[in-house]
């Protein structure tokens, strides 16, 4: 019998999910691929980008999948659950399934894991397309009810799920995420390296992730033009892909004084990221509310200050390295962001705080605790 990980996230790339079901998944077969027989689920792809997520996946580990559209079967997924129908024939051989994403495929007599990442779709209903807004609102109570066990990746998302859905504390446990190994300092040739080929500034804050209200951009470019009154050599640099409801940013974006002031990179291969974070004055996270913040963690990985909303799971991840604004006030914003830059002592502090913060969180040891949650459900059944 094997337990199961759904990987669909990773498969396709959505954001932090991604980095979520990639690094858990390969940890777990690091770590207690020896003692446990793990396999991996995901819906809509080929073998190709199943190898390109995890390489080197040994011969003997199963990979089943389901060839069907994203929307689709998410709806055969919530139809699922609710007429009580199993989809146990697509893993045969499950002893137990962890979704990673919001979605539970319905198994019966199998217990079920789902990892609750965050309830933004209730807290910011404004936030997200309508379609999706709809379709989570009415299945994650489901999802919710049904799972053997829930995983959160943060307090405070714990407290929200607590709080909306009314779910007994002893089902969730919380398990940090970590930043990936490659996270890391770079050399000066590294950065000097990734700033001739992607163009960046000299001197620049940077912001990672998906360009969509959530992630408070538009009061992050009035921070910039408060910033760059008195330092007016400052540019903003945004990795990250146009996601949804992001028209009233660039439209914002037009009045900037200065084009150069702001540089949208768009996607950046991992390979690169350390150097594109490392090159940074500052990394800032001016979200309305996060999850988890898995940037903030990246970011301190490269020893690079952070400077993030006082909001959320923000404040856990950042402990005493990082420093704080009220995502709510530009001028909040603005002042925390000027008071790092201006003190060359300061960040030489935060640099430090930030190795040691980013080297508490580990993917084996989510790997440990996730597989202590695995063992107290197959023990009951």
């Amino acid at each position: 019998m094997t337990i199961y990980v759904d990987i669909s996230a990773a498969i396709h790339q959505r954001a932090g999910l991604a980095r979520y079901a990639e690094g858990l998944s390969r940890a777990l077969l690091a770590h207690h691929g020896q003692k446990y027989r793990f396999g991996f689920f995901y819906n809509g792809a080929g073998p190709t980008e199943v190898a390109s997520v995890l390489p080197i996946l040994p011969p003997d580990v199963p990979v089943r999948s389901v060839r069907a559209g994203y929307k689709p079967w998410r709806m055969a997924v919530w139809l699922g659950q609710l007429l009580h129908v199993g989809f146990n024939r697509l893993i045969p051989d499950a002893e137990l399934f962890h979704a990673t994403e919001h979605l539970l495929t319905p198994l019966r007599d199998i217990p079920t894991v789902l990892t609750v990442h965050d309830l933004v779709y209730h807290l910011f209903p404004s936030y997200h397309k309508r379609l999706n807004y709809w379709f989570l609102n009415a299945a994650m109570p489901l999802f919710v009810r049904r799972a053997s066990a829930l995983i959160t990746i943060s307090e405070s998302s714990k407290r929200d799920l607590i709080r909306i859905y009314g779910v007994p504390e002893e089902k969730v446990t919380v398990i940090y995420e970590a930043a990936s190994p490659i996270f890391r300092p770079a050399t000066p040739e590294q950065i000097a390296d990734v700033k001739a080929r992607y163009g960046l500034p000299e001197r620049y804050l940077l912001a990672l992730g998906t360009i969509e209200p959530r992630k408070n951009l538009i009061r992050l470019l009035g921070a910039l033009r408060l910033l760059r009154q008195k330092d007016p050599q400052l540019a903003l640099v945004i990795v990250g892909s146009a996601g949804w409801l992001y028209q009233d940013f660039f439209q914002a974006l037009e009045k900037i004084d200065d084009p150069k002031a702001v540089l949208l990179s768009g996607y950046v291969p991992d390979v690169d990221l350390p150097a594109v974070i490392s090159g940074a004055e500052a990394y800032v996270l001016a979200s309305l509310y996060e999850g988890f913040g898995l940037p903030i963690l990246e970011a301190m990985a490269c020893g690079t200050p952070v400077v993030c909303s006082n909001t959320s799971s923000m404040p856990e991840l950042g402990g005493d390295a990082a420093r704080y604004f009220d995502p709510q006030d530009t001028f909040d914003m603005a002042a925390a962001i000027g008071a790092v830059l201006e003190d060359a002592d300061l960040r030489a502090e935060m640099r430090a705080r930030g190795l040691a913060q980013a080297a508490r969180f580990s993917w084996q040891r989510a790997a440990e605790e996730t597989l202590a949650v695995y063992e107290r459900l197959l023990a009951k059944t």
